[in-house]
């Protein structure tokens, strides 16, 4: 075989691995990222956790919301709410909006609030948001429970809430 083909063979070899990790992986929900409070309890994106020089952290105040400081604030669910983080020219985005509107539809008091990540670059940066769609699971108090990257199925979604409304 040519170098060529070498070349050719670990390139597939790799592609198809990169894409079977990335069926695996898309759209599961994984637990909550850790955004660190400044001064004025407003998330922080650099900031160190606190404790990571092995002394005795005290208690922190309850966290804020997420979307304290933001333009939708006062759009937080009686239960939950979903935040998901879109652009204009993502198709898998389309498709999350679809699902989430519909388990939103059937289940009370949750909430869905879509960010147009190309225009809140502030709010992505903070939350950590690193591709698009990313759905942030939030409690009644905007706090968050899970996130997923990439398009979640209804029932991945509807166990999240499961989490975010026992929390």
């Amino acid at each position: 075989m040519s170098t060529g083909t070498w070349v050719l063979v670990v390139a597939v070899v790799v592609a198809l691995a990169f894409g079977g990790y990335r069926a695996l992986t898309d759209g599961r929900f994984r637990g909550a990222r850790a955004v660190p409070a400044t001064r004025d309890g407003r998330a922080a994106p650099d900031a160190a956790p606190s404790g990571s020089q092995g002394t005795a952290v005290p208690p922190e105040p309850a966290e804020p919301s997420l979307l304290e400081g933001t333009p939708w604030v006062s759009e937080l669910g009686q239960r939950a709410t979903l935040l998901q983080f879109s652009s204009a020219f993502c198709a898998p985005c389309r498709a999350t909006r679809r699902t989430l509107g519909e388990v939103v539809a059937v289940t009370p008091g949750v909430a869905h609030v879509e960010v147009d990540a190309e225009e809140h670059l502030d709010v992505v940066r903070r939350l950590g948001v690193l591709r698009t769609p990313t759905t942030i699971v939030l409690d009644r108090a905007g706090r968050e429970v899970t996130r997923a990257s990439g398009a979640p199925s209804r029932q991945q979604v509807l166990s999240a809430l499961d989490a975010a409304v026992s929390v």
